[in-house]
């Protein structure tokens, strides 16, 4: 297989006369410079959002109640189960957390995988074109994984199921999205979307401060992109 960024000598250029451009950087060291920082930024996101309150705690993706659910919220709190409705936001969240940590294994598959024409697109792309690959290659097996632990972590609070049989109604009768009917389906997704801000946001800082990247083959690697 040709070299990454033999592929890539035509489309870049350094930003300096004096700096390192990805045509001096052979592209061994290139495909593994560019793993190595997505490895980085992919278990570091995790990290962040698989512990207590990595969710719960973080605005950008602590998981509210749906929205169209708050016509099953009246409904609940009439019942006099407002209390239970505000446990409900705490156990979505804890079983985010829990099940973050399972997504590793996978994203690292993901990076091994990774053809030339994949990081080509990476790295001539946007601040997230990394994270667009991710989401690509990974949401699918990720939900699947996901599921299962959500589901027994929500099954703990006895409203996880009223709100389904409440919410199912009310998708019936066009009040509640269907994919909002079932709480697992919610709290999964919206984990996912947790988990690819972060890692978005991981991605930017990389390609913004190499410097700041934790091994030496990512800093050449995105210092000549620069």
């Amino acid at each position: 297989m040709r070299p990454v960024f033999a592929l890539l000598a035509g489309l870049l250029l350094a930003t300096a006369a004096n700096a390192l451009s990805l045509a001096d950087i052979s592209g061994k060291d290139a495909g593994a410079g560019l793993k190595e920082a997505l490895t980085q930024g992919a278990g570091k996101a995790v990290d962040l959002l698989g512990k207590p309150d990595g969710f719960l705690g973080n605005p950008k993706v602590k998981i509210p109640r749906p929205a169209s659910v708050k016509k099953v919220e009246g409904i609940m709190r009439g019942l006099g189960m407002g209390r239970q409705a505000d446990e409900l936001v705490t156990a979505m969240n804890r079983a985010a957390e829990a099940a973050v940590p399972k997504a590793k294994t996978l994203l690292v598959n993901s990076i091994k995988q990774m053809s030339v024409e994949d990081a080509k697109g990476i790295l001539t792309g946007g601040d997230d074109a990394a994270t667009q690959y991710f989401r690509r290659t990974t949401s699918g097996p990720l939900a699947e994984q996901f599921k299962p632990i959500v589901r027994s972590a929500i099954a703990k609070v006895k409203l996880a199921e009223k709100y389904d049989q409440l919410a199912g109604k009310a998708a019936k009768f066009g009040l509640v999205r269907e994919q909002d009917a079932h709480l697992e389906n919610y709290v999964t997704q919206k984990t996912l979307d947790g988990l690819y801000l972060m890692i978005a946001e991981e991605e930017k800082a990389i390609r913004h401060d190499p410097a700041g990247a934790a091994g030496n083959l990512a800093k050449k690697v995105f210092g000549a992109l620069k």
